[in-house]
């Protein structure tokens, strides 16, 4: 059986995300990350004309919640605010899930003067407090911490396999991000391997562009003709049959998803 892969752009293509969720379908991609990145500004009531255009659509929509998230800073106010703008981004995500619950991405925390032990533990305990608000609420949302370009910022791979395995949240694995992290080296078996020992998490969400890094890590984003190469990782998920979503977060995002597809399809994979 081939596995289920989606693919789509982070943001619309369109500037216009009801509009944007057409153009996807139009461009025949499956998939389309709703970017919360500098604020919501998103009312409910059109957060369910969203959802509703993605189902008659028949796109999956994901969420990326604010920027301005520290699960383990110094300044408890800051924490506060922090899952209020990840809990937001839930509460509009809510209405965006269909046959799966809507993947919320963040970036978990950064160390500042904390050890890695005590930001984890931090981090840990906030997403587990975050769930029981889910839970309560019953929104149709799971969170995802993604995995982090820089070294300041806790999400290496381990750490937020760790953080999936110990909360049963997802993740979100970003192979450029894991690519700065790493000094400009991927192994795409090693990170599939560990990833996939995650057995709670069957429909896996990765982000993927080229990208610009420094010893300190992530600098920027690039096209997807800019290491790390895509095509190795393709082959891989389609050997290993995974299903899951890759949102592209290059500059030209829904051009590198259409880059994306031409891949696969040469690989021999039909949507």
């Amino acid at each position: 059986m081939k596995p289920v892969i989606n693919l789509g752009p982070a943001g619309s293509p369109t500037g216009n995300t009801l509009d944007g969720i057409a153009k996807v379908k139009e461009l025949e991609l499956q998939s389309m990350e709703v970017q919360f990145t500098h604020g919501i500004a998103m009312g409910i009531e059109l957060a369910k004309q969203i959802g509703e255009t993605a189902k008659a659509h028949g796109i999956e929509l994901s969420v990326h919640a604010p920027y301005y998230i520290n699960l383990a800073s110094e300044e408890k106010e800051k924490i506060k605010a922090s899952k209020l703008r990840i809990l937001e981004s839930c509460r509009r995500g809510h209405y965006f899930g269909t046959r799966r619950p809507a993947k919320i991405i963040f970036h978990p925390a950064y160390f500042g003067k904390r050890s890695k032990e005590e930001a984890f533990a931090m981090a840990k305990q906030e997403i587990e407090d975050m769930q029981d608000i889910i839970k309560k609420n019953n929104w149709n949302t799971i969170l995802c911490p993604e995995t982090t370009g820089k070294h300041s910022a806790l999400g290496s791979l381990d750490e937020i396999i760790a953080l999936a395995k110990d909360t049963k949240c997802s993740m979100c694995i970003d192979l450029a991000h894991l690519y700065a992290r790493n000094n400009g080296k991927i192994d795409y078996d090693d990170v599939l391997g560990k990833a996939m020992t995650a057995k709670h998490i069957k429909h896996m969400h990765f982000h993927f562009s080229g990208i610009n890094y420094s010893a300190k890590g992530e600098l920027n984003h690039l096209v997807l003709d800019h290491n790390p190469d895509f095509k190795p990782f393709a082959q891989l998920l389609l050997k290993k049959k995974q299903d899951c979503t890759i949102i592209s977060e290059s500059p030209i995002t829904w051009k590198d998803s259409l880059n994306m597809k031409r891949i696969f399809e040469n690989l021999g994979h039909k949507f």
